[in-house]
Order: structure tokens, then C-alpha cells, then sequence
């Protein structure tokens, strides 16, 4: 495992913000934390890339301790905040010489490594104009871009798509997976939980400082039950009558009969014949796969303590 936590704790005053984290990271994935607001995910970030101190556990990147070895975590990792850490005065291959020159690369070589990536992010044409006149997706790009000129063999990605557009979102989400086929392993926190499930081999949902499920995105949306057929009728008669033929759950506001279901379509004609033949018949009629929404609302609860 690339990056591994035991125990982590973490509080400011008496507020626990982690309590008791444990996760292991396989090199060459991709791991995505989610959880609402306050749940810890950039505090876990900031503690794994050396930035706040924990106040318990034992933690380790790339074989390195965190708390005893930090500058040789350090060296093996990058991080790319929420916001993109660019000088929006120069231009997008200025940002790329400078940090190439701060990572002490040679003039040629650093000019080298920013033409390189400037290719690899699809940037050429823009390279040259300052990043003020950039958009928000380009920004981003960039902003990563910068965060692999040394090559770091774990990138901490908190929140990267936050603010962008779908076709920008969807551009980032390419650039990480090319990461990753390199052997890149990507550690991101993230409030788009589509984005988790199309990138993610492994999911943690933090809640209120604490594990409250991890696994594949399969793993979860399974402990919150499988596939289901919704019944929408016209009348609550109608639902009731439904109801006591193929048990299920009633919503009676929406007049919603929600049936289990194995997602094969002989199951479907099972339902509809049933119900027909007890003389009712629904106005609509959908299945549902769980998504990760639904672990989501499932296995977390609104809170206020910040992040």
C-alpha cells in the first residue's frame, strides 16, 4: 500500500474532526473520500501531505512516516487544493518554467518539462497568454499540470472539479485516468459523487469524523439494498391495493409503490401481471438502481463543524 493510516486523529479544541482513521491506498489507484461538509476530507488531506500535524496514529507514504519523515514524503507526493495555486499574471508555460525551476531543473530542462506538459493538458495554443484570460477548466488543468512537474508518485486532489462545467469536469476526469494508467496513484476528495463513481477503485464516506463505510462503488451501493421497481398510481385506493399484493414500501404522498426487484425483466412482467390481475394498474413505471447518492443519504447526516 502507497499511502496508509491507522488511527488518525485530529482535533482543533475540543472538536474531534477525525476520530479513529484507518485506510489503506494501493498504488496506481484511484481512492476518493466523500462525506458532507465537516466530515474531515481536507483535514485528511492536509495531515497525509504533511501540511497539519496529527494528533494520533500511525501514517505512511510511499514507505515514509508522515510525522518522523516529511520531507521525504514531501518528495514523493503533490497536492492540488481547491482552489488553482496559479499566478494568473504570467503566462500558463511561465507557471510551468517557474515550478520547474523551484524544483531546481536546469533552464533547458525546465522549458523542456513545461512544453511537455503543456502537450499532455492540451494547453499549446494557450500557453502563452496569461492565465487571467483563461477559463475555469483550463485553470484547473494547468493547476495539476504544475503539480507533476517533479513526477510525485501520489497526487492529492481536494476537491479538482468544484466550479467547473460538465465538458470541463469530464477533461479532468480524462487527464486523472491517464495519470493512473502510468501508475499515478490519485487520493482526491470530492462532492460529485458521479465523479467518485467513474473514477474510484476504492470509496471511504466519512461521517462526522468517522469511517462510516468504505469499499468498491459496487461494495456500497449494495448496503443500501439492490435494484427496485417503483409503481406510481393515480389514487391512494389504487396504492393500497398494489400494496397488499406485492408487499413493498408505500409512499403514500407520491402514491409510490417501491418493490424489490432482481433487475431481470421476467421479474417486471411479474409485477405488472400481478397487480393487473388484481385489477389496478399504475400510471408510470421505473426501475432504480441504488446509486451512490443513496449510500450517501444513507449513511450521512447534515452537520455544521467545518472541515
Amino acid at each position: 500500500m502507497i499511502v496508509e493510516a491507522s488511527g488518525l486523529r485530529k482535533a482543533y479544541g475540543s472538536t474531534a474532526v477525525l476520530d479513529g482513521i484507518d485506510l489503506e491506498v494501493a498504488e496506481g489507484s484511484v481512492f476518493a473520500l466523500l462525506g458532507p461538509n465537516g466530515a474531515g476530507k481536507t483535514t485528511t488531506i492536509r495531515v497525509l501531505s504533511t501540511l497539519s500535524r496529527p494528533d494520533g496514529g500511525e501514517l505512511r507514504v510511499a514507505g515514509f512516516d508522515v510525522v518522523r519523515e516529511p520531507a521525504k514524503v514531501r518528495g514523493v507526493i503533490s497536492l492540488t487544493g481547491q482552489y488553482a495555486a496559479v499566478d494568473a499574471e504570467q503566462t500558463g508555460r511561465e507557471n510551468l518554467v517557474m515550478v520547474a525551476r523551484l524544483m531546481h531543473l536546469g533552464r533547458s530542462a525546465a522549458k523542456a518539462r513545461a512544453a511537455e506538459l503543456l502537450e499532455r493538458f492540451d494547453l499549446v495554443e494557450a500557453a502563452d497568454r496569461r492565465v487571467k484570460t483563461y477559463s475555469g477548466g483550463m485553470g484547473r488543468r494547468l493547476d495539476l499540470a504544475m503539480s507533476l512537474v517533479a513526477a510525485p508518485r501520489v497526487i492529492f486532489l481536494d476537491e479538482p472539479t468544484t466550479g467547473l462545467d460538465p465538458a470541463s469536469r469530464t477533461t479532468m476526469w480524462d487527464a486523472i485516468r491517464d495519470l493512473v494508467r502510468t501508475g499515478t496513484t490519485i487520493f482526491l476528495t470530492t462532492q460529485y459523487l458521479e465523479e467518485a463513481d467513474r473514477l474510484a477503485d476504492r470509496i471511504m464516506v466519512l461521517d462526522r469524523g468517522k469511517v462510516a463505510a468504505q469499499g468498491t462503488a459496487d461494495d456500497l451501493k449494495a448496503r443500501v439494498g439492490g435494484e427496485r421497481v417503483d409503481l406510481r398510481f393515480t389514487s391512494g385506493a389504487a396504492l393500497d391495493v398494489a400494496s397488499a399484493v406485492l408487499g413493498g414500501f408505500a409512499d403514500r404522498e407520491r402514491l409510490v409503490l417501491s418493490v424489490p426487484s432482481d433487475g431481470t425483466a421476467a421479474h417486471l412482467h411479474a409485477v405488472l401481471d400481478d397487480v393487473r390481475a388484481a385489477g389496478v394498474a399504475p400510471a408510470q413505471v421505473s426501475s432504480h438502481r441504488p446509486t451512490l447518492d443513496d449510500v450517501f443519504l444513507a449513511l450521512t447526516a447534515p452537520q455544521g463543524v467545518p472541515a
